[in-house]
């Protein structure tokens, strides 16, 4: 079945349902699809859930200080998984069902729920119907990268969206990527209790900051008994005696690490090769992200790009600054 409206907006993320909302107040008629959960990364796998994640770790971590400042527990600290997961559970919906109220509640805002793919540079099928509209944007944002590396296929693997869902301890957290989401989940999981090793390609961990940012942040949770191994050029992962693990090539030394689980967190790619951009023309660049001007507009007149999915700053702020951006041009 075909729709026609004037503009379509595909993601709810931090720039889509502003502009669509702002769209639908000028007095546009306004598409806005989805296909998960409303609020993208933000709400569900990012900022608002890890955030309260660190907030129970931090925590526990006071806790266990008590005796520092003078105040004496009965019992050591100890975490309560589900309890955490289940406060974190609790935020996430809030803002979920907040999105998805403020949306159904606007005037001239249609909101679709399902999977968009291009068909033309006019028109996106969700489903059985057909979508068209002179105007479309683009807020797909990005998912957790998975490395070809060896033994990825047959070892199972976290990565952070799967960490959502954890509602136990792991006994040893063997994390892969050593910069922000590994190290927030690292430092998050010894606090609970956990032990944790931290996998680096290369020779520092967060290796995009000043050198010494980067060996006083090793330091500080090296302090609270994380274990690091940088340097690992050549990662496999592997199975032994009921351990999931990986054998590595740090500086042309043969190591290894096993634990109990695995979190790969080493970097994001845009939700763009399900997209059917390939029916637009919109260019992208070599690794999937939509190119676009300082306004998000693409190569192709009347599809924009913004939010993670543009390659111009995977935050919050960055993504809604797009909206802004938008809306003003």
């Amino acid at each position: 079945m075909a729709h026609a409206f004037d503009c379509i907006v595909l993601g709810t993320g931090q720039a889509g349902p502003s502009l669509a909302t702002r769209l639908a107040g000028a007095g546009k008629r306004v598409a806005i699809v989805e296909r998960g959960s409303f609020g993208g990364t933000c709400v569900n796998n990012g900022c608002t859930p890890t955030k309260t994640l660190v907030a129970s770790a931090r925590a526990i971590r006071m806790a266990q200080r008590a005796a520092e400042y003078g105040v004496m527990l009965d019992a050591p600290p100890r975490a309560d998984m589900k309890a955490i997961k289940a406060r974190k559970d609790a935020i996430v919906r809030g803002s979920t069902e907040g999105v998805e109220g403020w949306l159904r509640g606007t005037d001239g805002l249609t909101v679709v729920q399902g999977h968009a793919r291009f068909v033309s540079p006019t028109e996106v099928q969700v489903g059985d119907d057909v979508l068209s509209a002179e105007q479309i944007f683009i807020n797909v944002g990005a998912r957790p990268f998975v490395p070809p590396m060896p033994g990825v296929d047959e070892v199972p693997f976290l990565t952070n969206v799967e960490m959502m869902d954890v509602d136990y301890l792991p006994e040893h957290l063997i994390v892969v990527g050593g910069s922000y989401i590994g190290l927030e989940f690292g430092q998050m999981f010894r606090r609970f209790g956990g032990e944790v090793t931290v996998v680096e390609r290369g020779p520092t961990i967060i290796g995009r900051e000043d050198a010494r940012v980067s060996s006083t942040v090793q330091e500080i949770l090296e302090a609270e008994g994380i274990r690091f191994e940088t340097g690992a050029e050549c990662i496999a992962l592997t199975q032994r005696d009921g351990q999931v693990g990986m054998t590595l090539d740090c500086e042309g030394e043969m190591r290894e690490a096993f634990g109990s689980h695995i979190l790969l967190a080493v970097g994001r790619v845009p939700n763009t090769d399900d997209l059917g951009l390939e029916h637009t023309g919109v260019e992208t660049n070599d690794r999937g992200y939509i190119d676009v001007d300082d306004r998000c507009r693409t190569n192709v007149k009347g599809i924009f790009a913004l939010g993670d999915v543009n390659g111009r700053g995977a935050f919050t702020h960055t993504s809604y600054n797009d909206y802004e951006i938008v809306a003003a041009n």
